[in-house]
Order: structure tokens, then sequence, then C-alpha cells
């Protein structure tokens, strides 16, 4: 079993207004992603298909030339290899489940995360 606790203070910094914290499990990857006012996670698509739930603040989902304001409690289902980005218009807390496994991740293929 892991455990992925919000409060602690082990947040990767991806850029100056976005931090991440993931875990990996067989099947799914699932990230806690604290998106500060601002912060824009650029256009990309993958092969995951991706849930994202918004847990606090506001963001601007485009998705496929689609976009969606979500606010806490929403719920964003990106199907795989679907253009998409978001955009934080408030400081924002997101949850984002994604299957399979985000083995770019592991491999250190985020670069699209990173300014």
């Amino acid at each position: 079993m892991a455990l992925l606790k919000y409060g602690a203070g082990d947040w990767e910094r991806l850029g100056e207004l976005i931090y991440r914290k993931h875990l990996h499990g067989s099947r799914v990857t699932v990230a806690q992603f604290k998106l500060l006012k601002g912060s824009v996670v650029k256009p990309h698509a993958h092969v995951h298909e991706q849930v994202s739930i918004v847990v606090m603040g506001r963001l601007k989902f485009v998705v496929d030339n689609e976009t969606y304001i979500a606010e806490p409690g929403d719920v964003v289902h990106i199907p795989p290899n679907t253009t998409h980005s978001v955009e934080a218009l408030e400081d924002s807390l997101v949850i984002d489940v994604y299957s399979p496994v985000r083995d770019d991740w592991l491999r250190g293929e985020d670069k699209y995360l990173r300014e």
C-alpha cells in the first residue's frame, strides 16, 4: 500500500507555479497538482486516459478545442490521444488519475509540464 499525503512537504516543483506529487500502481497513476494562479499546462496529448477532479480553485480546461471551467467537485474526462491544456484561474488543487501507468513520467519525459 502507498499513501500520498497532501500536507507533506515533498512536492516536486515543475515550474514557478506548478507542483506535483504522484504514485504509480500496477495499472494507474494518481497525481496531485498544485497549480497556482496564472500557471498553464501547455497543449499536449498522451496515450493515457485521464480523469481530473478539482478539489479547490478554478481551472480552465481546453479539451479537443472545447473550453470548460471546472470548480471544486467537478470532474473532467480526457480520452486517450486528445489534445488538452489547463490554466489556473485561481490557486488550485486537482487530482488526476491516469490509465495506464504514466511510464513517460517514470522515464522523465514530462517536459511539457516543466517551465
